[in-house]
């Protein structure tokens, strides 16, 4: 097993939390940020764009990903082009398709093309992604993030969708284009991630917490784990 040090691939904090989201970034172990309409929803932000710039002024230096909220292409796109204002780090987030299941890549061909850096979200099959990759301007960064948490709730493995996707982005080729291992659910998945080809992988903050525990032996984990449930018994007063 690798260590946190040996790992290339650039680790994003997944959240809407400013108080974390600034916490995290001094301690400098993530490279970049990620946001969307759930997670701004679950950090009560009532006002968005109010909400992003102060976020913007308290992280200028780092990548962060802000999501359009309409469902049609109109709209979209006027959405895009101000949220690309908010920041010069700033990537706006398009999902892949609107709620009708009808693809972005007009959209994402016009935002791509005219220089705004793009996050294509909600990613689910290699198609996607080869839909995707051809409507990327290969002048300017974006990012292809493929929802591999999500994808194995179904069932599905993530990891040869997620293969298959590197190579189509590098046969394109898009060279400023990064594949993101999106919806992580344990810390394998930063490994797996790296280990796929990914550049970047978004992790929330509950398991951002959890990264010392890399390295740890598979007998001290064994013996850490038997006295926390020692402890809990001991605590709750429990008899037999």
């Amino acid at each position: 097993m690798k260590s946190l040090e040996d790992l290339k691939i650039k680790i994003f904090a997944d959240g809407a939390d400013i108080n974390a989201m600034k916490e995290v970034c001094k301690e400098g172990i993530v490279k970049g940020f990620t946001t969307n309409p759930y997670f701004l929803r679950l950090a009560g932000v009532e006002d968005y764009e109010l909400f992003a710039r102060k976020v913007v002024k308290e992280i200028p230096d780092l990548p962060i990903s802000f999501e359009v909220i309409s469902d049609d292409f109109e709209s979209m796109e006027k959405e895009a082009r101000k949220i690309a204002e908010w920041g010069n780090n700033i990537y706006v987030k398009i999902p892949v398709t609107n709620t009708k299941g009808e693809s972005s890549a007009g959209l994402i061909k016009k935002l791509s093309s005219d220089g705004i850096k793009l996050n294509v979200t909600a990613i689910f099959t290699a198609e996607q992604v080869r839909v995707v990759s051809k409507a990327l301007y290969p002048g300017v960064q974006s990012i292809i993030s493929i929802f591999s948490g999500r994808i194995g709730e179904t069932g599905v493995d993530p990891i040869p969708i997620v293969k298959e996707s590197v190579k189509i982005v590098e046969s394109i080729p898009l060279p400023n284009a990064e594949v993101l291992w999106a919806s992580t659910r344990e810390i394998i998945n930063i490994f797996q991630a790296e280990d796929c080809g990914c550049k970047i992988i978004t992790v929330g903050y509950d398991i951002l917490k959890k990264l010392n525990a890399i390295g740890t032996s598979l007998e001290q984990a064994s013996l850490n784990t038997v006295t926390e449930f020692y402890e809990c018994a001991q605590k709750s007063g429990y008899k037999l």
